[in-house]
């Protein structure tokens, strides 16, 4: 290691997927809520043999914490689309058989929700809500840039 070199500790992900299952809520001793779930995140990559192109699937378990999880559980439910933005936390626990096993999973600072909410509204009404919001579509201009 060389001296006056200084790295950034830098402990940052942003990843976007689908949810593998529904959330699940825990409450700690103290009474903070504690969401976890994971995430199915693909990239897509050509087989250098075949020339086909497979998805590459990895799933990444997602923590959230406080009034964030609560939403979540609300909110969110299998298959739904979520980009979540957080750090890397690695961890060690006891299974049910007492071996130690050692988890890396991502605590949110944010998740955002990618689809919209089920309010009960068909595509009209929602479609009218927004119209209604931004004026009518054919009275928009196009952005300069």
């Amino acid at each position: 290691m060389s001296a006056g070199v200084r790295l950034p500790e830098i402990n940052s992900i942003l990843l976007s997927g689908r949810l593998t299952r529904d959330p699940e809520v825990f409450f700690t001793q103290s009474g903070i809520a504690k969401c976890s779930f994971s995430i199915a995140v693909n990239r897509r990559v050509k087989d250098s043999k075949t020339g086909e192109w497979k998805d590459d699937v990895f799933f990444m378990p997602i923590v959230v914490w406080r009034e964030q999880a609560e939403r979540a559980k609300e909110k969110l439910k299998k298959g739904s689309p979520v980009f979540v933005e957080g750090r890397l936390r690695g961890r060690e626990y006891e299974d049910k058989t007492g071996q130690k096993k050692s988890v890396l999973e991502v605590e949110a600072i944010r998740v955002q929700f990618l689809a919209l909410a089920s309010s009960g509204e068909g595509k009209e009404a929602a479609a009218a809500k927004s119209e209604s919001a931004a004026g009518p579509a054919d009275q928009l201009e196009e952005v300069p840039f």
